[in-house]
């Protein structure tokens, strides 16, 4: 995995502080959790794991909201807009940070538009293609990206799987034409029916259709090969030039409103500390192949800190824009 820096906490004050009067949850409102994809992927699957766990800690009910589009930015803009009481939540990737670069004319800046309240859960990205698809090797994917012809599906632009790609690319010096859906659900779809004749997604996301044979994994980004599938090797492993070291993770995090009172993220963060170290919802991000850990506000906003300082100037090298 790459390695995340645990700094930045003046980023995370400034971010988590507030000066709102809403008074600190009761817990006795319902709860809205936005996954600003469509269902399916990686964003969703990890909202209503949490979801789920959270209605019991809380005793409240606990809503998972799907509005996908603009590569996640309508859902979150509608979270930011959201009063800062707690009841409004963002599940977000390091996409928060990328997809702004991309487009330019984002509604908010993620700096100041959302309150961080811990990060959630990490887990690698795997290279699928149809179960007969000729592609056995990752080298035979990389030989198919000389000519920028060959299509390779995403989540929408600049999610992580798009950046994941482009990644890919810059460190064997191949090019693919990429075909952005508003979801990794959806995009997996195609490539199950040869429409598309390769995606790279999260592996907790592609793992079901892996395992029932629907796709068929190529590689892993992980820096070891996952338990889950001990016959798919790693990029590293590969042996293709460039790769060698080659790993990547896509991070989740769980985000309010700006202005939040620091007693409504307390209240919050400690709920979600109970509700990422029980044993069940660690287990259940295990077998999609996902790390799942709390950490304070300030720690999750100096790993989205540390993510813009490293996509931000890729985006810019590579003119990256929406399509």
């Amino acid at each position: 995995m790459r390695p995340i820096a645990i700094a930045g906490a003046l980023l995370g004050i400034a971010l988590g502080a507030g000066t709102g009067q809403a008074q600190a949850p009761a817990f006795d409102k319902p709860i809205k959790i936005m996954a600003p994809y469509a269902p399916g992927g990686n964003i969703d699957v990890t909202a209503r794991i949490i979801a789920d766990k959270l209605r019991e800690v809380t005793g409240t009910t606990v809503i998972v909201e799907n509005k996908a589009g603009a590569s996640g930015m309508i859902g979150s803009d509608i979270v930011a807009r959201s009063a800062p009481d707690g009841t409004s939540l963002l599940v977000s990737a390091n996409s928060l940070v990328a997809v702004p670069a991309i487009y330019g004319n984002a509604p908010y800046d993620w700096r100041t538009a959302f309150t961080p309240i811990t990060h959630i859960q990490r887990v690698p990205a795997v290279l699928v293609v149809p179960p007969s698809s000729p592609i056995k090797t990752l080298a035979d994917f990389i030989a198919l990206g000389k000519d920028g012809k060959f299509a390779v599906a995403d989540s929408g632009v600049g999610t992580t799987n798009h950046l994941a790609i482009e990644l890919i690319g810059e460190a064997t010096g191949t090019k693919y034409t990429l075909v952005h859906y508003k979801g990794s659900g959806a995009a997996m779809i195609d490539v199950m029916a040869g429409q598309v004749p390769a995606q790279v997604d999260q592996l907790n996301a592609a793992i079901g259709n892996i395992k029932s044979g629907k796709l068929r994994a190529i590689a892993i980004t992980s820096d070891k090969r996952v338990p889950q599938l001990p016959d798919v090797p790693t990029f590293k492993e590969s042996g293709v030039k460039g790769l060698e070291n080659f790993t990547f993770a896509t991070f989740t995090g769980l985000f309010g409103p700006a202005k939040m009172p620091p007693e409504i993220v307390a209240k919050l963060n400690e709920a979600m500390v109970k509700v990422l170290k029980d044993p069940a919802v660690v287990a259940r991000f295990a077998e999609l192949t996902a790390e799942a850990y709390p950490t304070t506000p300030q720690e999750t906003a100096a790993m989205f800190d540390a993510e813009d300082k490293m996509v931000v100037p890729l985006i810019k090298k590579l003119q990256i824009k929406p399509e």
